[in-house]
């Protein structure tokens, strides 16, 4: 009798420690994947800011008049010359416009809040890159003495807010609840030449 107890008793120790040896297997795993999608959405961010970045620092530059053209929550136009000293075609002044098109235009996620950033250059060329989990996009404008204006012969500074979430959201393997992961990026630029 004393070892139908002991053999019973092993099984569900065993049992035990085989259903916690697989929980927690479970919770690494969805660690480890949450963790590659955090990153994955951090990097997307980064890529959409270091864009802007990069062409918001032209503003106004080659151009000796009221460089920002259309100054508004979620567009934004303005005068500017994008090539580089040295290099075919510098002095030529662009027109750059930024702007939103809504979750209608983004292809290849599941997110339906996601959104398309659009840069219309000089007027034709469009370029639509995919949605990197863009789900809001905001540009405020200040002044010297960093007041938001909306009077465009004013704006010394452009703030950018962006926000992005993953593009297939999924529920979680340990909780079942859907994923609440989300990035913030935000940066304030100085066109030296407005």
């Amino acid at each position: 009798m004393n070892t139908i107890i002991d053999l019973l008793g092993s099984v569900f120790i065993g049992g035990m420690v085989l259903l916690l040896v697989i929980k927690l297997n479970l919770f690494m795993s969805d660690a480890s994947y949450g963790s590659d999608r955090e990153l994955r959405l951090q990097q997307n961010i980064k890529t959409m800011s270091e864009i802007l970045n990069s062409d918001l620092r032209k503003v106004g530059y080659g151009y000796n008049h009221t460089a920002i053209v259309t100054a508004q929550k979620q567009r934004l136009k303005f005068i500017g010359d994008l090539e580089r000293p040295g290099e075919p075609g510098f002095g030529v002044v662009d027109s750059v416009e930024y702007f939103i098109e809504d979750s209608t235009h983004a292809t290849g996620t599941s997110n339906l809040r996601d959104i398309i950033l659009l840069r219309v250059l000089n007027g034709t060329d469009t370029i639509a890159g995919p949605s990197l989990g863009l789900v809001k996009l905001n540009f405020t404008y200040l002044d010297s003495v960093r007041t938001p204006t909306t009077i465009l012969s004013k704006i010394k500074y452009i703030k950018t807010q962006i926000w992005a979430e993953p593009t297939e959201s999924e529920n979680s393997f340990v909780t079942g609840i859907k994923d609440s992961t989300f990035a913030y990026w935000e940066f304030t630029i100085y066109p030296r030449n407005i």
